[in-house]
C-alpha cells in the first residue's frame, strides 16, 4: 500500500549580494543535473552587482557523483515519484521567491534562467507563478514535453523568452531542435534562439548580449 505524508522541510539557496535601495534586478538561476547552488552562482560572477542579485536555488536531493563518497551533486526530479518532486521544487522555489522579492521593491525586474534540466524545471515553476517576471531563458535545455502548453503560453505571452545552445551541446542535436520547434508552436510564444561557439555549459557572453537589449 503506498502512502503520502506532507512534512516540514529546510533548503538553502545561494545568493551573490543583498537586497538594497540600489537593487533593481533579480536573478533566479536553477542549475542543471548533478550541480551544486554555491558553484552554479560563481559562473555569473561578471554580470552580478549591488544593480543585479543572483539568487540560486538548488535541487532537494543530493546525492555521490562517483560511488560512496567524494564529490556531491543534485537534481531537481527523477523519474521515480516525479509528481511529487515537482510539486516539492515548486512549493520550496515559491518560498525562495517569497523571501528574496519581499525585501526588493515593487518594482523590481525579475528574470528566470534554467541550464539543462533546470530549464524544464524553471518552465514548470514560470507555468505556477502568483509574481511578475520580465525574461524567461533557458540555456542549454529545453521546454519539457508535459508542460500545460494553453497555462504557459499565456503566461509567457508578454514576456522576453530566449533559448540559447553551444554549437558543440553534446545533447542537443537535430532531433531535439525539431522537437522543441513543435513545443514552442503548441505553446505560441516567440523565442529568441541563438546559438553560440561551447558545448554544455554556460556562456557568459550571451548572457551579456541578452543584458544588453533590455
Amino acid at each position: 500500500m503506498r502512502n503520502t505524508i506532507k512534512i516540514q522541510h529546510s533548503a538553502i539557496y545561494h545568493q551573490s549580494a543583498a537586497i538594497s535601495s540600489s537593487t533593481k534586478e533579480i536573478w533566479f538561476v536553477l542549475h542543471g543535473y548533478g550541480q551544486l547552488p554555491q558553484y552554479f552562482i560563481r559562473k555569473f560572477k561578471e554580470i552580478a552587482n549591488n544593480e543585479r542579485v543572483i539568487i540560486a536555488p538548488g535541487g532537494l536531493s543530493r546525492f555521490y557523483l562517483d560511488g560512496f563518497a567524494g564529490r556531491v551533486g543534485s537534481t531537481w526530479m527523477t523519474k521515480e515519484e516525479r509528481l511529487i518532486d515537482i510539486e516539492n521544487y515548486i512549493i520550496y522555489l515559491n518560498s525562495v521567491a517569497n523571501e528574496v522579492l519581499s525585501e526588493a521593491t515593487s518594482h523590481i525586474r525579475v528574470t528566470l534562467l534554467g541550464f539543462s534540466q533546470g530549464s524544464a524545471t524553471v518552465c514548470r515553476w514560470a507555468e505556477k507563478l502568483d509574481f511578475d517576471f520580465e525574461k524567461l531563458i533557458l540555456h542549454s535545455g529545453a521546454f519539457p514535453p508535459d508542460i500545460d502548453f494553453t497555462d504557459l503560453g499565456n503566461k509567457l505571452r508578454a514576456k522576453k523568452v530566449y533559448m540559447l545552445r553551444g554549437n558543440e551541446d553534446e545533447f542537443i542535436n537535430e532531433d531535439r531542435k525539431r522537437e522543441q520547434k513543435e513545443l514552442i508552436d503548441k505553446i505560441g510564444v516567440f523565442v529568441h534562439q541563438s546559438e553560440f561557439k561551447g558545448k554544455h555549459d554556460i556562456d557568459i557572453n550571451s548572457i551579456k548580449e541578452i543584458i544588453k537589449r533590455q
